[in-house]
């Protein structure tokens, strides 16, 4: 197998028993779990009973012969052992995502959660109603922890995203407040921010003005037709307003600053998903290529029974993205924080987007 084939059979079909110190369950995604290093790269690789990989000393495994990869986990940070002076344990207000990145959804709530609005990957609430998290991360708190990764643990960027909120700018405004007071502490972290397209465009002015140095603006899917069966509430957001926001991003946030999701194995046509990512590509828009892959919680799952996307049709779709960005000059790592940046939970970066 190439190292995208087997890459992308990861991301898929994940590990089985990966036991690791870093993992994720739960919340608004993409799957549930562990947080490692493959071959030097950072892995957020699905924990699957069924996966006929595993990890021995270190090495990969399949079907118990040796793959010659090293897969090293990320060491639990030390900023976990600390709690707010009012009690809240700074795991419960950010965590650590890959091995130097700190990510944090400061509205744990959406106005798109009940069941007939709800995007069927997400379980955002799931977490808060767990106790893993606390419902609204004050920007002081998020200082504050953000502080001590960075001193700690060596945190170099930051993802700041959000619940999509009642109010014209959809969360972004207090999205703002957090990078603010973030960046008063810790100047130097890099941060992304993440929402919908906030009502007022001059909002991504705002976002850029108050310390963010990436946006993430994530549509998903460019298919109507997908949208609507997958993401019912966040549908009746205009594709047309997508695109004026991700130009005015692009305006703000200078060219490959600027990201939005998109999802294989949603059911969107895989000829059409990298005609719409190279669309993106022309924009000045990196297309985070990422495998649906089932989360327990969410409606695809237990509703639908839905199944991760063949990790054939995932290693075709992101070698041809890969390509695109290759011939417009565009990468991930150049970007200065995000997912994009951390490339985790996609295999772009294997295959050198």
């Amino acid at each position: 197998m190439s190292a995208l084939s087997t890459r992308a059979d990861l991301a898929v079909r994940g590990i089985r028993s990966l036991n690791v110190p870093v993992s994720r369950r739960s919340g608004a995604g993409p799957s549930d779990d562990g947080h490692v290093l493959i071959g030097g790269l950072g892995g957020a690789i699905p924990v699957r009973s069924d996966s006929p990989y595993e990890v021995s000393g270190n090495r990969l495994l399949l079907d118990g012969a040796d793959m010659g990869i090293d897969i090293e986990p990320v060491k639990r940070p030390r900023f976990y052992d600390l709690t707010t002076e009012d009690g809240v344990s700074y795991e419960k207000i950010a965590r650590l995502h890959g091995a130097n990145v700190l990510a944090t959804t400061v509205v744990q709530t959406c106005i798109r959660y009940n069941a007939d609005q709800r995007c069927r990957f997400c379980s955002i609430e799931a977490s808060l109603e767990t106790g893993a998290t606390i419902a609204v991360k004050r920007p002081e708190q998020l200082a504050e922890v953000a502080e001590a990764a960075v001193r700690l643990d060596g945190v170099t960027q930051m993802i700041m995203t959000t619940g999509t909120s009642a109010a014209k700018d959809r969360g972004a405004r207090h999205l703002a407040r957090c990078v603010a007071a973030v960046k008063a502490v810790v100047p130097n972290l890099s941060i992304q921010v993440q929402c919908e397209p906030p009502g007022d465009l001059a909002t991504i002015t705002d976002l850029h003005e108050a310390g963010a140095a990436s946006i993430g603006i994530h549509v998903e899917s460019l298919d109507d037709n997908v949208r609507k069966r997958w993401m019912p509430g966040k549908s009746t957001v205009s594709l047309d307003e997508y695109r004026e926001a991700w130009r005015e991003a692009v305006r703000v946030f200078g060219r490959n600053q600027v990201s939005t999701y998109l999802l294989v194995g949603l059911g969107e046509d895989p000829d059409e998903l990298v005609s719409g990512a190279a669309e993106l590509i022309e924009m000045g828009v990196y297309p985070f290529v990422v495998p649906f892959r089932p989360l327990a919680g969410t409606l695809a799952v237990d509703t639908d029974g839905a199944q991760a996307p063949a990790a054939s049709v995932l290693e075709d779709i992101t070698a041809r993205v890969a390509k695109e960005l290759q011939a417009a000059g565009m990468r991930g790592a150049d970007q200065k924080a995000g997912c994009a940046a951390c490339g985790a939970c996609s295999v772009l970066q294997t295959a050198g987007g």
